[in-house]
């Protein structure tokens, strides 16, 4: 049986294609590359699908895409309904989202530790409880400093 993986894109369905949902749009490209239909599973609330074997150089892993349907900032209860019907291990998830604090298009990869004031992070970060140890894949969106945040990301 090939390693696990689940990959979540964090984002909001009502708007998309926007900075904030970057996560989502990540989501979207690697079903299209790797041909993953995602369908909504209402039992995780949110839209996933699966590929049983994919190969990635010499290694060879199965991976679940799941993007939720919640809005963002309340979307932990179903990021980690699909973690644990899925990889079980916070280890083999990969959660996808913006940052303000990285310049647009760096990505930056972290396991563990805080949320760095992001608050969909920070909940999932919550509900998971004592074993967060998920890797987090900040992409950057840059920071416009004369317009509000809230603003800029969507």
């Amino acid at each position: 049986m090939p390693p696990r993986l689940l990959v979540v894109g964090l984002g909001n369905l009502p708007h998309p294609n926007t900075r904030h949902s970057i996560g989502h749009v990540i989501v979207d490209v690697l079903a299209a590359l790797f041909g993953i239909h995602r369908s909504i599973n209402r039992s995780v609330g949110g839209f996933k699908g699966r590929s049983d074997v994919l190969s990635f150089s010499d290694d060879i892993v199965s991976l679940t895409l799941f993007k939720p349907k919640l809005l963002m900032n309340i979307a932990s209860p179903s990021v980690a309904s699909a973690l644990h019907s899925t990889v079980k291990l916070p280890a083999s998830m990969v959660v996808v989202h913006d940052s303000l604090d990285h310049k647009v298009k760096v990505l930056s990869v972290k396991l563990e530790g805080s949320a760095n004031g992001h608050n969909s992070v920070r909940s999932v970060i919550d509900a998971l409880g004592a074993n967060a140890d998920f890797y987090r894949f900040r992409i950057g969106i840059g920071r416009d400093r004369a317009v509000d945040p809230a603003n800029y990301v969507l």
